[in-house]
């Protein structure tokens, strides 16, 4: 694994929405797996549920999108990853403490860089601007989607 993929990514890859034509082209050309943490698991399904709730898809498409997730688990194109929580939640605290203030970033988005970072991945895949930013400052390479 050499990339970290936040959850808004994996949403808009499994979950089609107006990012979904640049994610795939981005997909096309990534080094995989792309790794699947629990904090992707919770969000990814919440996610799911809220676009449910919001009228945007219906349950059925719900769940294609989370077989579509699984299928891919099984294919290897994810892969399980268990960032130590502790070690996580220190670094999430570090990033949080030097860049929220000056990015905007929330705690979903200090915890997904905190993951990358102690994986010990080299590149962070997102579309969100403020987690951008702060995976920048974090020292990660985030390239053009």
């Amino acid at each position: 694994m050499t990339a970290y993929a936040d959850t808004g990514l994996l949403c808009s890859l499994y979950a089609p929405d107006a990012h979904t034509g640049r994610v795939v082209a981005r997909m096309q050309r990534q080094a995989l797996p792309l790794p699947l943490t629990w904090l992707h698991q919770l969000e990814f399904r919440s996610a799911l549920r809220l676009r449910v709730f919001r009228g945007e898809i219906t349950p059925p498409q719900r769940d294609a999108s989370l077989n579509a997730l699984l299928a891919d688990v099984a294919a290897g194109v994810l892969a399980a990853a268990a960032p130590p929580l502790a070690e996580t939640l220190t670094e999430a605290e570090r990033l949080s403490a030097l860049h929220t203030e000056t990015t905007g970033t929330r705690s979903l988005d200090v915890l997904h860089v905190s993951s990358a970072l102690v994986l010990g991945l080299a590149e962070f895949l997102t579309l969100d601007h403020r987690q951008r930013a702060l995976a920048k400052a974090a020292g990660l390479k985030v390239p053009a989607l």
